[in-house]
């Protein structure tokens, strides 16, 4: 797996470097030292998993996360300060490691990660046979109100941080389940990721026009805007083309 160390202090990322030597699946694949030199390493080295200090001099990491097209690296985050660790699983980091890393919490954030990629692995084909079809319906509950929802209805899916909400019809309960892990159960022919928050049902677009930077605004019906990067702007050129 290849990881892009990611922190303004070059002692910090030494150091890093020598505790993951010993862990022989992790390639360093290179390093940044602010948030413009990682936009660029991430482009170019295409990393599976970034090790991301938070305080850096200008942008923060944070600001990093928001600015990465889809799909993103797995994060886990190394820092000196422990007030950011709930915005950081707002991004749905990984882990959160303080400095110094410590050699034993550096090793379980790596298993987690190992556990996490066997996971998947081994999963591919049941995701594929669980997948929900439009004409599937969905049980939604929020609080005393419940919900028996053809999928076919959900027009938007919008994270908020580890919750995702759900639209359909003239609801829009608050489902305490990641964005990811949602998707994962939506057929990719019907639904798109319009950007790092925020899924779309394809039936559902009404208009779509030309938006900042190459990108595109999305239309739903029922009056919902959706913005798309210029990255996620093709995709959704070459998914919706003859």
């Amino acid at each position: 797996m290849k990881a892009l160390l990611i922190d303004d202090e070059r002692l910090a990322r030494n150091e890093l470097r020598r505790l993951l030597a010993v862990h022989k699946d992790i390639e360093i694949a290179g390093e940044a030292v602010d948030v413009d030199d990682a936009l660029e390493k991430v482009a170019t080295l295409k990393p599976d998993l970034l090790f991301l200090d938070v305080q850096m001099p200008g942008a923060d990491g944070f600001s990093l996360l928001e600015r990465l097209e889809m799909p993103m690296p797995l994060v886990i985050f190394t820092t000196a300060y422990d007030e950011f660790a709930v915005k950081a699983f707002e991004f749905n980091a990984l882990d959160y490691l303080l400095k110094p890393v410590d050699p034993t919490r550096l090793g379980a954030s790596l298993e987690k990660l190992r556990m996490r990629a066997s996971a998947s692995a081994e999963g591919g084909d049941n995701i594929a046979r669980t997948r929900l079809s439009l004409e599937d319906k969905v049980f939604v509950r929020e609080g005393d109100q419940c919900w028996f929802v053809p999928v076919k209805n959900i027009r938007l899916l919008e994270s908020e941080g580890n919750y995702t909400r759900v639209h359909f019809d003239d609801n829009k309960p608050q489902l305490f389940r990641s964005l990811t892990a949602m998707e994962e159960r939506l057929d990719p022919k019907h639904f798109f990721r319009a950007n790092r928050k925020q899924v779309i049902n394809l039936a559902w677009v009404d208009g779509i026009e030309p938006w900042f930077s190459g990108g595109l605004l999305v239309r739903l019906k029922g009056g919902l805007k959706v913005e798309l990067s210029r990255r996620q702007a093709q995709d959704f050129r070459d998914r919706m083309s003859l």
